[in-house]
């Protein structure tokens, strides 16, 4: 069978050691790499993980992104018509490892992982296909929403940077060929403020490993609850670690003694190290296989608790725990609607006013607890296995290709 040659574009190197959207990055070209020739060019301060991402490519090129923070960003957000983030991402050398390999070589499509990236990719008859892992502009603007005290003070520049990001964002949905939401009800959002009928929607899937694997660990004999494993720079994932926090746990902590909770992830130590104790576990998982890896948090946990204030994409934190039979709680904006769960079955997606009366009922019925794991587990099993998902990936490619 003859491969697709396809130029892969992503704002970081896709990598296990990271939970989010490079962990699905990962396995989605390990899960194309039989029917595709992948040439990956990433933008990244490091190479961690190009090792492991190599194995599947024809090519890997990893461009050198410079400092987040620095002035020179700062003072051209300001005078451009570009909003941070995507500042961030623009690049001379980026652009160049672009032009050349199109010049170069013949491709099939390039496809780019999230928006941002987009103003390196030049003009070109190949076509384009965006994969938005998420909406971007939708959490920035419940940011800037959620703002309280001093901190509404920087309101007015922020909002003028979410407007900026939504055109730019808004503007790629509707002049790219082909555009891939990561989510059912970003599917939805993107056909309504694009008109757009074509907008194709890729599910997020598990690894067959996890799928596969053997119980390793065994249940903590204290209650426990998870917050996980999860990427603590997502400004999502930290305002419902803080929920949970300050409106839950305090409560939980009065009426179950003994229960423990666990905050785990990249970075939680420098977000939430803070709050370690004898209770309160914040640490980041190992790297896949090594003692403390995710499976080990989310088999030694009773439930995966993480109440969401914002929307957008599939919960890799949601799927992973479900596949170990972990009972799940969020709320509607969990994007657990991605996830055809019967709700209260499979996992419970309930309002914010009800989390405590559903996380009492688990921590106390072990029978109820367990026979939601179990309904995950199958779930998750029959459905959402990421070489499964990826078909419908490939499919989008051979529409695009035979044409």
């Amino acid at each position: 069978m003859k491969k697709r040659k396809i130029l892969m574009i992503t704002p970081y190197i896709p990598r296990l050691s990271h939970s989010g959207g490079q962990r699905s990055s990962y396995y989605s070209i390990k899960y194309l790499a039989p029917k595709n020739d992948i040439t990956l060019i990433c933008f990244s301060r490091d190479e961690e993980g190009v090792k492991d991402v190599r194995q599947y490519c024809k090519k890997v090129i990893v461009v050198k992104r410079g400092k987040t923070w620095d002035l020179k960003k700062i003072f051209s957000t300001a005078f451009s018509p570009y909003p941070f983030l995507v500042v961030n991402y623009i690049s001379d050398d980026f652009k160049k490892a672009i032009q050349d390999e199109i010049d170069t070589h013949d491709f099939d499509l390039i496809h780019c992982d999230c928006f941002y990236p987009m103003p390196n990719i030049p003009k070109t008859n190949i076509p384009v296909v965006l994969v938005d892992l998420t909406i971007e502009y939708a959490v920035y603007q419940h940011f800037v929403e959620s703002l309280k005290g001093i901190k509404k003070l920087l309101a007015p520049i922020l909002w003028l940077d979410v407007k900026k990001m939504k055109f730019w964002e808004t503007y790629y949905w509707k002049n790219t060929h082909t555009v891939v939401a990561f989510g059912i009800e970003d599917q939805k959002i993107i056909s309504e403020v694009t008109g757009r009928k074509d907008v194709q929607y890729f599910q997020n899937g598990v690894d067959q490993k996890y799928i596969d694997a053997s119980v390793k660990t065994k249940k903590s004999k204290n209650p426990s609850i998870l917050f996980g494993v999860s990427n603590m720079k997502w400004m999502q994932n930290r305002e419902s670690v803080e929920l949970v926090l300050q409106k839950y746990w305090p409560k939980i902590k009065s009426k179950v003694p003994d229960c423990q909770l666990y905050i785990i992830g990249r970075f939680a130590p420098d977000f939430f190290g803070k709050y370690a104790s004898k209770d309160i576990i914040v640490t980041e998982a190992d790297s896949d296989g090594d003692p403390k890896d995710p499976q080990y948090y989310y088999e030694r946990s009773w439930l995966l608790l993480a109440p969401m204030g914002s929307g957008g994409g599939t919960r890799n934190k949601f799927l992973e725990g479900m596949t170990f039979g972990l009972p799940v709680i969020t709320t509607p904006e969990g994007g657990m609607g991605s996830i055809k769960i019967k709700n209260f079955q499979d996992a419970i997606v309930c309002p914010d006013k009800e989390i405590l009366k559903n996380v009492f009922k688990l921590l106390e019925d072990k029978e109820y607890r367990q026979k939601i794991g179990i309904n995950a587990k199958k779930l998750i099993k029959s459905n959402y296995s990421f070489s499964k998902c990826v078909e419908g990936l490939n499919q989008i490619y051979e529409n695009i290709t035979k044409k």
